[in-house]
């Protein structure tokens, strides 16, 4: 008898397993980088596969980064332009104090996990040896013509543990191939040099300046190729803004949209495409809407051909231009503008990509260290210190609530069975003061969260302190200060279970 009961019990056993892994295996298969949207497909089913919709692995490190800078410096640093004509003398090019550890330096104490370069911008000026071209800093006197801009730099990262980038700029406007099919080709070497000869490349950055070259022609750039050619050489590389991995927010403001969904409709995504698909994520760009106020809402999905992760990238200067300028050495952003940016680009499921342009000297300038060291002192007074810590949570219909507070992304809250709506509240055990708001998605499951209020207990009755739509991986919402003891998430909308990795109050920084 007692052997019956346990090969019974092992059965059982086997049974349960077998039922987890089809699950998992379905729940797997859900879950990609982008979708094909079937004609006649009902909004409920629509719906359900813009929840499951989730970030290839290298989207979701980028993502985590938050905060990243671009290094615009070449030619324009020393002739006071912001584009140059690709005749610039390479002899123009001397910085005579060039410090790419400083600048890394000074971007890795601000708190940023990322630069990027400006190898090559569109005069054509390369600020490596390249092989492909004389116009670079091997024709200049820097180093007697033996630096390496591209090689410092990446250096620099790696001492310091940062991650590294590359701009490339498509128009080359000294390239004397440049309009027809063999620019493609020049254009792949210089890829190849950037992508092999400095270790690990993290993000691979173009824009979409298309102009004449020096035989007046445009060029037609053969993007496909080059896409193939830099998952082939950098497979964890993000490819940004002319890219299939990251897109513009559409503004150079920094600041991005108050409803920012990470999935949005693209017209370019085919069955083979979707069959052919993994978390490798598109090999190409994908097309439609992406500068408008409303990118991903009901609507906006509901007349979609696919829907794909796109995350949005905002970018800005910490001056007026993007290249150094003397005469901006006193319109440096302040570190409380800058704040405002961070609320506005990061606050908003985006990333900031902030520019810290050299100076002639090939440094950073101290008017722009003392913006940064400012601005970090300004976070860090606001943000180490979760008021919400040490709470007791209560979600009637919610599971692992503790993971709120518990500091680690990959645990996270959600309701039971099939509710797209959940209260959870929190006794912050004592009376605290706050005015802003941070809530963490769990991307890694979707971008699920349509509407949400944020209420405080105030005489008996619950008063709203602030209310939002999306969330994505990371909302702040500043609002007038509250004093209270006790505080309640209300998520009103979301599409399928709702998640959350992270949920914190805090007062901020005086000004």
């Amino acid at each position: 008898m007692k052997q019956l009961v346990v090969k019974k019990t092992f059965l059982l056993a086997a049974i349960c397993a077998s039922t987890l892994v089809l699950q998992a295996q379905k729940g797997a298969q859900e879950k990609a980088n982008f979708v094909h949207i079937k004609a006649g497909e009902s909004s409920a089913e629509i719906l359900r596969k813009a929840a499951n919709i989730v970030p290839t692995p290298r989207q979701l490190r980028w993502q985590q980064l938050e905060l990243t800078a671009f290094f615009h410096f070449g030619v324009n640093t020393f002739t006071g332009k912001e584009w140059g004509t690709g005749k610039e003398d390479p002899q123009t090019f001397n910085p005579t104090a060039l410090d790419a550890d400083q600048w890394v330096r000074v971007a890795k104490e601000a708190g940023i996990r990322q630069v990027i370069l400006t190898a090559k911008h569109h005069d054509g000026f390369c600020l490596w040896p390249t092989a492909t071209t004389k116009h670079s800093v091997a024709s200049s006197p820097w180093k007697e013509g033996k630096g390496d801009v591209v090689k410092e730099v990446a250096a620099a990262c790696k001492k310091y543990n940062i991650g590294f980038g590359i701009y490339l700029s498509p128009w080359d406007m000294n390239a004397p191939v440049y309009g027809t099919d063999a620019y493609n080709d020049f254009f792949m070497e210089q890829l190849t040099e950037l992508l092999t000869q400095y270790g690990r490349v993290d993000e691979v950055w173009f824009d979409g300046a298309n102009g004449e070259g020096p035989n007046g022609k445009k060029q037609v750039y053969d993007f496909g190729r080059w896409y193939a050619h830099i998952r082939k050489l950098q497979p964890e590389a993000v490819i940004a803004i002319m890219g299939p991995d990251v897109r513009w927010v559409g503004t150079e403001t920094g600041y991005g949209r108050e409803t920012e969904w990470s999935v949005v409709p693209a017209d370019n995504l085919d069955q083979d495409a979707v069959a052919a698909s993994s978390q490798q994520g598109v090999a190409f760009k994908p097309q439609g809407d992406m500068r408008g106020d409303d990118l991903g809402s009901r609507q906006k999905i509901n007349n979609a051909k696919g829907l794909v992760w796109y995350p949005a990238e905002t970018d800005v200067s910490i001056r007026p231009g993007w290249f150094y300028h003397t005469k901006e050495d006193s319109l440096v952003k302040t570190p409380q503008k800058l704040l405002d940016i961070y609320y506005s680009s990061v606050g908003r499921n985006g990333v900031l990509l902030l520019n810290i342009p050299p100076d002639g000297r090939g440094l950073v300038h101290e008017a722009d260290v003392a913006a940064m060291q400012g601005w970090k002192a300004l976070r860090d007074a606001t943000f180490n210190n979760n008021l919400a810590k040490g709470a007791a949570i209560t979600s009637v219909n919610g599971v692992r609530p503790a993971a709120l507070l518990d500091d680690n992304y990959a645990t996270y809250w959600t309701t039971k069975g099939s509710d797209t709506t959940a209260v959870i509240e929190l006794d912050l055990k004592g009376t605290k003061t706050f005015d802003v708001l941070m809530l963490q998605e769990q991307i890694s499951v979707g971008q699920r969260i349509e509407s949400f209020v944020l209420e405080y207990q105030s005489g008996g009755q619950w008063m709203k302190a602030t209310e939002g739509s999306t969330v994505g991986y990371k909302r702040l919402l500043r609002f007038d200060a509250v004093t209270a003891n006790k505080v309640r998430l209300r998520i009103t909308a979301s599409r399928l279970q709702p998640t959350l990795a992270a949920f914190g109050l805090y007062k901020q920084a005086a000004q």
